[in-house]
This record gives structure tokens, sequence and C-alpha cells, in this order.
């Protein structure tokens, strides 16, 4: 099951005024849906903020909550009641589109967490994604050897050519850097581990790697794609 949560800041319902948590999508007294909610994704489910979550309970809870917010429930409900069936339909969708999915789920707690952290945060400090300075120190050989083969790979393709060892051997490149990120999901699955159960010291140091690993993690799966694309693969 889901663990709940509640959250420490009281709103009263618009239609019987009973308190209730400020991520509520309906009123726990009088079953009245309610305004877009505050809070976080997690408190839209009810969920505290963590990374290893009971996927199967989120998925239930989900169906459950999209029955309720469905339109034909509000076909005689008032003009406000139907905007916010809409509204907080869209948010739970939201919500769930992104605890479901590991990575985005990491990337969201660590944001909230106040982690600087994707490619916008890279763009806006000037930093493009083929930036140099991006590169895993470990890869710089490998890097370099690889971008070398896609430009080859392009200028031949380019005329109409095709060098059949260069695209095997960009074919085992991306299979290595498909293995490489792998293993940086099971570190992150370690560290998210390492972030739900431990005290303030432990977090500390698991956000910072998680930062760290998914900034490779995306560095690597952008080698990948540009190897798909230049092969069409």
């Amino acid at each position: 099951m889901l663990k709940t949560v509640d959250s420490a800041v009281p709103v009263v319902c618009w239609s019987c005024s009973a308190v209730q948590n400020v991520s509520a999508l309906f009123c726990a007294n009088c079953s009245k849906i309610q305004p877009p909610p505050g809070g976080t994704y997690f408190s839209v489910f009810g969920i505290e903020p963590r990374l290893n979550l009971d996927l199967a309970a989120l998925e239930s809870e989900f169906h459950r909550l999209s029955r309720k917010l469905h339109p034909d429930r509000f076909a005689r409900a008032t003009d406000r009641e139907k905007e916010w069936s809409l509204a907080d339909t869209a948010l739970l969708n939201d919500a769930y589109r992104t605890l479901k999915d590991p990575i985005r789920r990491t990337e969201y707690l660590l944001k909230l967490q106040g982690a600087e952290i994707g490619e916008e945060f890279a763009a806006a400090n000037g930093r493009d994604r083929r930036d140099p300075s991006r590169v895993p120190s470990d890869l710089l050989e490998e890097v370099f050897e690889l971008n070398m083969q896609l430009e080859e790979t392009r200028a031949a393709r380019k005329f109409g050519e095709v060098d059949e060892q260069l695209e095997k051997d960009l074919m085992l490149a991306k299979e290595k850097f498909d293995g490489l990120l792998k293993d940086v999901d099971s570190n992150l699955r370690a560290q998210g581990h390492a972030w739900d159960e431990g005290d303030d010291t432990a977090r500390a140091a698991a956000q910072k790697a998680m930062v760290a690993l998914l900034d490779r993690r995306r560095y690597l799966n952008n080698l990948v794609c540009d190897v798909a694309e230049t092969l069409g693969a």
C-alpha cells in the first residue's frame, strides 16, 4: 500500500467548510471536488516523497482517482466544478506520468530538494549538450573517437556512400554506452534506497551522487541517440 502523509497546512472545503488536507482532490467530509490543490505530485497521491514506490499501488490509486474525476460524473455539476474536474485530471495525469517513471521521479524529487539538474540548467549556464567540459573524464578518449566516427559516417552518407566497418564500429560503441546506461540506472536505484532510508547526512551524500549520475546519464543517452539518429536505427 502507498504510505499516506498529511499536509501541515489546512484548507477549508468550499461546500461544507470542513478543514482538510491542502493536497486533497476531494473533501474528506462531503466528497465534493476541490480546486486544483497545492503541494507536490507526491501529495496528489497522498504519499511521502521517496524514490522507491509501490508502483502497483500508485497505478491503482491513479485509476481510482481518474474514475472519480471523470467528466461524466460532473454532467449536472456547477460550471466551476466541471472546470475543476478537468484541471484536477490534468494535474493527476502529470503527477502519474512523473512518478511512475524512475528517472523522471528522481529528477522531480531532487528538484524539490533544490538540486540544479537537467538540460535547462546546463543551457542557462551556457553549456551546450556537446560542450567538451561535460564529457565524463573516464570517457574522454571514447567520446572523442565516437564523435570522429559520427562525423565520418555523416559525411559518407551525405555522398551516398556506406562504410560498413565504420557503421559496425558505431553499433558496437552504442552497445557499450547502452551498457553504461544500465550501470548508471543500477547505481541510481542504490542511491535512491540510501536517500529513502538515510538520515540527513546520508541523504545529502545520496543527493549529490544522484545529481552526478543523472548528468552522466543524460550525456550517455545523448550519445546513444546521436548514434541511432546517424545510423537511422
